[in-house]
């Protein structure tokens, strides 16, 4: 669809007043002619790309579904101004990105819920091939077709230092991190967590010299987060003490990151809203060799403990949960018991993709093809098929976009009901249902508009050239 097409097939569905859109019917807005728009954004190309990613951005800003900050709502809860037992789900769409968000909406209109983020990982950015402008455009895109409004809460997630380039070109690996904050920002992604854990030195004699380059860097890009937030907002920031895996995280360890991270910072900088914490999970979970999962025992204690010890003595909104996912269903609702502030969820909806009985078997042995064909190297020895197969399958997520993407509606569909199901099973544990006036009373996004330039396009159709053909 050319970018005259695409106002074409808008002509009576939105008009421009004082150069902004308007929406005139609703009800064909969210139809085929949204999905249209969706499916340009991602794999269209220059111009098409480009209009079909400002249509939609502008859009959401008609309807009131514009990126926010989390922020003030997380500093109301470190205030006492709110209560502890709601858990903020944080979900990585990894993959057919549009019909899964479209399932979060639905799931959470169902519900009446608006604490929910958004969010994608770095790494996750490069294995998926999802930037960050078309992960925004297409969750905005979601909410339009469901008719969603509120608050949107983009995340940047495990915006992660490589210990080994820190090590090798530390000036290089800190630059390439500034640069995806700012492309993020740009896309309205107004939540950051920095992963700077990895670069904890335990070999350092105190806890306090331990964590000193982690809150050291940290605090460098929450300086550069806040030179780059727009006007009325104050972006989310989150940092991270123990990396995901390693050993469970200390009350003197967080006191040591967020006192070096304070002193750290200009004074009357806003900080960081909450932090990242090591409670005995891993990302993905643990494979076992026939490719099943081995259950995984949460500590329970140190997430309450460390997240009474962040509200209390910090402020913040409490611990977050990274690696949560593939945790038991009878475990979730604990998180909101225990007062932790927000969870990270990923692998289990890849999961319920690839292993449903409706993923066409031929598409699934194509993916595994060129999984041992150009994985072959993460292939570790001791490993059995099934565990490298189950550990690299992410990986073929960007390569085989367009042919996940194109998927037969029935399919789709079925999958979507399913994942709205989970959705909903989430929403309910973690205490996010009838949210959406808590968020509502503390998160006020401001409108922020965009032209196809802003999505890299040199010659495109502006909104008004495109209605007055």
């Amino acid at each position: 669809m050319t970018p005259k097409e695409q106002w074409h097939e808008l002509k009576d569905v939105i008009r421009l007043e004082k150069g902004r859109v308007q929406v005139l019917d609703e009800a064909r807005l969210r139809g085929p002619v949204t999905d249209a728009l969706v499916y340009a954004a991602v794999f269209g190309e220059g111009e098409e790309r480009a209009t079909a990613r400002a249509l939609l951005w502008e859009l959401g800003q008609a309807l009131g579904i514009r990126p926010a900050s989390i922020h003030d709502l997380y500093m109301a809860r470190g205030r006492g101004e709110t209560s502890t037992n709601w858990t903020v789900p944080a979900m990585n769409l990894r993959t057919l990105t549009y019909d899964m968000a479209r399932a979060v909406f639905r799931a959470a209109l169902a519900r009446n819920v608006g604490a929910m983020i958004f969010e994608i990982a770095r790494s996750e950015i490069g294995y998926t091939d999802q930037r960050p402008a078309e992960y925004a455009t297409v969750i905005i895109g979601a909410a339009i077709r469901e008719g969603y409004r509120g608050p949107l809460f983009l995340q940047g997630d495990h915006f992660q230092v490589s210990a080994k380039k820190y090590a090798s070109t530390p000036d290089a690996e800190v630059g390439a991190v500034e640069d995806l904050i700012r492309e993020a920002i740009a896309a309205g992604f107004f939540n950051i967590d920095i992963d700077t854990s990895t670069l904890v030195d335990l070999s350092q004699p105190t806890i306090s010299e331990q964590q000193r380059t982690n809150y050291e860097v940290c605090a460098h890009f929450t300086r550069l987060i806040r030179s780059l937030q727009p006007e009325g907002v104050t972006i989310s920031v989150g940092g991270e003490i123990g990396e995901v895996g390693g050993h469970n995280t200390t009350e003197e360890e967080l006191r040591a990151f967020m006192d070096g991270y304070n002193r750290s910072l200009p004074s009357g900088m806003p900080g960081v809203s909450k932090l990242s914490i090591q409670t005995g999970t891993s990302h993905g979970g643990v494979v076992l060799p026939d490719g099943t999962l081995a259950r995984v025992k949460i500590d329970f204690d140190t997430l309450e403990r460390l997240s009474r010890v962040a509200r209390e003595e910090y402020g913040l909104a409490g611990a977050v949960q990274h690696g949560a996912s593939t945790l038991p269903p009878e475990a979730f609702h604990k998180f909101p018991e225990v007062g932790t502030a927000e969870i990270h969820l990923a692998t289990a909806f890849q999961n319920l993709l690839y292993d449903h009985p409706l993923f066409p078997a031929a598409l699934r042995e194509e993916i595994y093809a060129y999984l041992r064909k150009e994985h072959a190297a993460d292939w570790k020895e001791g490993k059995t098929e099934e565990q490298f197969l189950y550990e690299a399958r992410k990986k073929a997520l960007g390569p085989f976009k367009r042919e996940l993407w194109n998927l037969p509606e029935e399919i789709r569909a079925t999958i979507g009901q399913e994942l709205e199901a989970q959705f909903g099973f989430l929403f309910e544990q973690l205490g996010v249902t009838d949210t959406a006036d808590m968020v509502a009373r503390y998160i006020r996004p401001p409108e922020i508009h965009k032209t196809p330039a802003d999505f890299g396009a040199e010659k495109a159709l502006s909104i008004s050239e495109g209605l007055a053909d």
